[in-house]
């Protein structure tokens, strides 16, 4: 049995973090990469939802077995007090890892040293490992877990913006997530749940506001 794992919602300063491993024989794969799995960020949102309910129909069969880990902001903002983002991710890689107990797996590299990743992951877990980057183009398997990571982190998104509103991507890139932050801090001196506090994001925010009120 083969294994790919990704993340979706590593960089974000609203939301979760979602890792997904997704394991199978290589010929379900081979199935997966004919019906259209690649890389989720090169899918629509209603493309990838198709592929991803594909997959829960491998599941169901029991031909593709899935393990997931969410992280709510509130996790991550606990965890950073102690651990980095990339640490964090290597726990949940090998927490994926040591549940599938796969012959091999493929991970998406959180490490800019690919080849030192996959030694501490075998180390961590015993399993073969090879960790390489941009890992979701070059591997199916882990186009597979990418898509799965990211529909569920969307469907959780959705569910936050019925709660907050709508802000956006929540990425710092997104200037509606941005100003969605600098008007909650504005109106209420607190930003809002499901925000990551360890983001330099939100002391950016936080300066920008109160600079504004100095004029």
């Amino acid at each position: 049995m083969i294994a790919g794992i990704d993340e979706a919602g590593k960089g974000p300063v609203i939301g979760p973090m979602v890792v997904c491993g997704v394991m199978a024989e290589e010929e379900i794969f081979e199935e997966l990469k004919r019906l259209g799995v690649r890389d989720s960020k090169k899918l629509s949102k209603s493309r990838r939802e198709e592929l991803f309910e594909q997959i829960e129909r491998y599941c169901a069969l029991e031909t593709v077995v899935l393990e997931t880990v969410v992280l709510e902001a509130k996790e991550l903002n606990e965890l950073m007090k102690v651990k980095n983002i990339n640490e964090i991710l290597f726990d949940c890689y090998s927490a994926i890892i040591k549940k599938l107990k796969p012959e091999i797996a493929y991970v998406d590299s959180c490490d800019v040293d690919s080849e030192r990743l996959s030694v501490k992951l075998e180390k961590a877990t015993g399993v073969k490992v090879v960790a390489m980057h941009k890992a979701d183009v070059r591997r199916v398997e882990v186009a597979s877990a990418s898509i799965v990571a990211k529909v569920l982190r969307d469907k959780r998104i959705e569910e936050i913006k019925k709660e907050l509103g709508d802000f956006g991507s929540g990425y710092p890139s997104d200037p509606k997530t941005i100003e969605f932050l600098r008007s909650y801090y504005k109106l209420r001196g607190e930003f809002p749940p499901h925000s990551r506090t360890a983001w330099k994001t939100l002391k950016k925010v936080k300066d920008s506001v109160s600079q504004t009120k100095l004029f």
